[in-house]
């Protein structure tokens, strides 16, 4: 699939925004991060600026914008309907526990915050439903890529609350958490990636024509004689040796450098783990845009089936 720029940046960017809203959500009644307002609320505007920023650019692939909204309605049937609601919907809780915070409400902000936090789980849930529920993208219809977003979401998330947390003294819970969804998603994502370079097609040439009775199907004539969308949004491919190099970059830049920075800040402190944090928070964003960007060149749509070396 075409890996457009729009929806690589608007997944990573919306997934660590809800990640970062969520974590503050659940840590804050708990102690777990600083409880001064001026953190909570600086916390709050990053996230609700990568989920707006977010949301905003997916408008970008859309080919008529303008009628965005009509997909609200469409929420019984359609997780990208869904995705839509939970996201407007999340604001409202989101907004109240910045008033909460600000106006020196702690019940309103904590009852906002862990609505704010749920919200902000269900509408990762939805995105990653929304790839997960395409039959014929077999590389998406798996059982992990739902999973999957919930869990760098939380990473992401993790990392962002963490180095804003160093800034107030509040260094090893946060750490230790980057290293234990760190390692999880490291996990995953090789878990992931061997299942779907072991998965046999759910149809081949043969079966899509109904010609198998007879022996190999094999393409007389191309379908069409020059590029079109379908080519260029379904028919992207990336070759093997080059989304090897890039796993292997994701997990490193994306997984290995934010865990060994988070571990040095936790042994180090002082003035070092700020700066280790923050380094480790913008080092695992790239890891994850490339890891996002590898998610959607890596698939391969059913249809290609119709196209020479489909």
């Amino acid at each position: 699939m075409n890996p457009a720029p729009s929806i690589v940046f608007f997944t990573t960017a919306s997934g660590a925004g809800y990640g970062l809203l969520f974590w503050l959500g659940l840590l804050r009644p708990l102690g777990l991060v600083p409880a001064v307002p001026g953190f909570a609320l600086l916390c709050l505007a990053v996230a609700l600026v990568l989920v707006t920023a977010g949301l905003a650019s997916s408008l970008l692939h859309l080919g008529n914008p303008q009628r965005a909204w009509r997909a609200l309605t469409q929420w019984r049937s359609s997780w990208l309907s869904r995705e839509g609601v939970s996201a407007t919907v999340t604001y409202v809780p989101a907004l109240l526990f910045g008033y909460g915070l600000w106006a020196g409400l702690p019940g309103l902000a904590t009852a906002a915050g862990l609505l704010a936090a749920l919200g902000a789980a269900a509408t990762v849930w939805c995105t990653g439903m929304i790839y997960a529920s395409l039959r014929p993208i077999p590389q998406w219809h798996h059982p992990l890529v739902a999973p999957g977003y919930l869990l760098l979401s939380a990473y992401s998330g993790m990392a962002l609350i963490a180095a804003v947390s160093a800034l107030g003294g509040v260094v090893g819970g946060p750490a230790s958490f980057i290293v234990t969804l760190g390692i999880a998603g490291v996990v995953l994502k090789l878990a992931y990636w061997n299942m779907i370079d072991d998965l046999r097609p759910a149809a081949t040439a043969e079966s899509a024509t109904s010609l198998g009775f007879i022996g190999h199907v094999r393409t007389l004539d191309p379908p069409h004689t020059e590029t079109n969308y379908l080519l260029r949004e379904m028919g992207f491919r990336v070759a093997r040796k080059h989304a090897g190099r890039l796993r292997r970059i994701a997990l490193a830049l994306g997984f290995g450098a934010p865990v060994l920075l988070a571990l040095l800040a936790a042994q180090l402190g002082g003035g070092v783990a700020p700066a280790a944090l923050l380094l480790a928070a913008l080092l695992a964003l790239a890891g994850l845009l490339i890891e996002r960007w590898l998610m959607f060149a890596e698939a391969t749509h059913t249809v290609t089936l119709y196209y020479p070396g489909g």
